[in-house]
């Protein structure tokens, strides 16, 4: 892994991870699904005239459009459109360690339903990761954290893992902005006729609104789904999601920054725990003998 690749990383576990802050301003004044389904048409408009402007066009493999098709609806309408419901009730740095969780799940979901060989450093991983959620979630439970919302989080991390499986093949065959653009086009379109059945438009107009709405249009919304594509096809899926082990940390750490959530002892210690069992999966992945 070269030095451009692992910028590219830490930039996109900076970016995904800030997302959940910005979506918790968001959400505090603005109806979450037709929020976020303006964002993602924004995104989208915006990803389709820069690969225009790059001479892309939307003549893509059928493996691209599949792709385009699954990410949409698994990473934006799902993934990101219960995150953001949950964020009505669920704090930002929360959602942030359960939506982290999803290399684990990837790793369980292989071995146990397809019945993938894992390493004995892989299944040390699991259970450190098992070990530190439970810790967090047995506090948090304790404390008062609404259930409801933990639950879509948790839904919302298994619809990222098959939004991530999708993506391997993404990124072949070029017209990588016009990709990005596209499936952002579909997640709005699917959160759009969902908020027409469960929402009713609202809005608390404010400069804190705009500016947390733009900063996820433009920086998580478009930016970081471009280094996550450019990263896969430059290093690959599965040395790629081994950023994602930075996201408990960084998630944590923007939402006390900006939002100033509290975080207790236990916070810490399972999150640590969690970060160590996602590294710990990602790297039992690698081939013994790259380096």
């Amino acid at each position: 892994m070269d030095l451009r690749a692992i910028m590219m990383g830490l930039a996109f576990a900076l970016m995904w991870s800030s997302a959940f802050t910005s979506a918790r301003i968001i959400v505090s004044d603005a109806s979450p699904l037709f929020a976020l389904s303006l964002r993602f048409f924004i995104s989208g408009l915006l990803g389709v005239l820069i690969a225009k402007a790059l001479g892309q066009t939307w003549q893509l493999t059928r493996t691209q459009w599949r792709a385009v098709v699954i990410f949409g609806l698994c990473q934006n309408a799902l993934y990101l459109g219960l995150n953001f419901v949950a964020m009505q009730w669920v704090e930002a740095g929360l959602a942030s360690i359960i939506a982290s969780t999803m290399p684990l799940m990837v790793a369980f979901a292989g071995w146990v339903v397809m019945g993938d060989r894992l390493r004995p450093l892989a299944i040390a991983g699991l259970f450190a990761g098992v070990v530190g959620v439970a810790m967090i979630m047995g506090a948090r439970l304790s404390g008062g954290v609404d259930v409801t919302g933990v639950i879509l989080c948790f839904i919302a991390a298994a619809a990222l893992t098959a939004a991530t499986l999708a993506v391997r093949t993404a990124s072949s065959g070029g017209n990588l902005m016009m990709i990005v653009g596209l499936q952002m086009f579909v997640g709005a379109i699917a959160l759009f006729g969902a908020a027409l059945v469960m929402e009713t438009p609202a809005v608390t107009p404010s400069l804190k609104l705009a500016l947390a709405f733009s900063y996820t249009v433009l920086v998580p919304g478009l930016l970081a789904t471009w280094v996550w594509f450019a990263l896969v096809g430059r290093i690959g899926a599965i040395k790629a999601a081994t950023f994602h082990f930075l996201n408990p940390f960084f998630g944590v750490a923007i939402a006390w920054a900006l939002l100033g959530e509290a975080l207790s002892i236990t916070d810490f210690i399972g999150v640590a725990i969690i970060t160590v069992g996602i590294l710990a999966v990602q790297l039992s992945k690698q081939n013994p003998t790259e380096t």
